[in-house]
């Protein structure tokens, strides 16, 4: 479906970036993956999936905090296929908790840097490409969290928040063009990863809980099916935007949360 398409994935070393990577690769995407070290696990990363999969995997670093390196990552891909980056799948993030009164301003200024701005210095490098091309799908991964919001996560809320305006924005301007592009944000509910694995421990710590209680009773309070969101789901839901079924969609924050926002 996808054969002949270049398509870039921030943050997709582990996670639901690599979920996403996959499932472009298995649908014929040619697929760079990134995140912001350079170690030889990050390329092998790249090799084993296109092994796995018979696509052109490869691997491009580049520090989503920085905004050169954020362009230079979509210059990279073109560079190296010497096409348009089409698909553009921007979900690098990090988190931190504190109050608001509390929270260190440095992780406010890399919370902001790495989950929204990021985003934004990666399409405005892109468009030109898509625009030129006639077809494209940029897919922000926002969150649950950037359609409500719980304490303690002042940073992490309001770039998600951000994150949904940028993709409204994105798919109003690419309507202008009357080509056959969309954005859209993919808002996950809580989905094992790394980043969730870190919070389980803290909450364990915190509350003095097993992790099985610190999962039904926090993790997954506000989840009503109490059942993390697979990796795989969120694939599926990008690889069904980039579909030629989905190319009126465009603008919309797609919750796949296990009915946490319909509460």
């Amino acid at each position: 479906m996808l054969d002949g398409k270049t398509a870039v994935v921030t943050g997709s070393t582990s996670g639901i970036g690599l979920g996403i990577a996959g499932a472009l690769a298995r649908e014929g995407a040619r697929v760079v993956l990134n995140s912001f070290s350079d170690t030889a696990d990050d390329h092998k990363i790249a090799s084993d999936l296109a092994a796995e999969t018979g696509a052109d995997v490869r691997y491009v670093r580049g520090d989503m905090a920085k905004p050169a390196e954020c362009a230079g990552l979509i210059e990279q891909a073109i560079a190296a296929h010497d096409a348009p980056v089409q698909i553009l799948v921007n979900n690098a993030g990090i988190q931190h908790v504190a109050k608001i009164e509390e929270f260190p301003l440095d992780k406010w200024d890399a919370i902001i840097a790495i989950n929204l701005s990021s985003a934004f210095h990666t399409i405005r490098a892109a468009v030109p490409g898509i625009k030129q091309a006639g077809w494209g799908r940029v897919i922000n991964i926002a969150s649950a969290h950037g359609l409500t919001a719980s304490p303690y996560k002042s940073a992490y809320i309001s770039a998600k928040h951000g994150m949904i305006g940028l993709t409204r924005t994105l798919a109003l301007e690419f309507a202008e063009e009357r080509i056959l592009a969309t954005a859209n944000a993919i808002c996950p509910g809580y989905v094992e990863t790394l980043l969730v694995e870190g919070q389980i421990a803290d909450q364990m710590k915190a509350h003095g809980m097993s992790r099985e209680e610190v999962i039904e009773k926090v993790i997954l309070a506000r989840q009503p099916t109490k059942r993390f969101v697979a990796v795989d789901a969120i694939g599926a839901m990008a690889v069904f935007l980039c579909s030629d079924a989905a190319q009126e969609i465009t603008g919309q924050p797609l919750s796949v949360d296990g009915g946490w926002t319909a509460l």
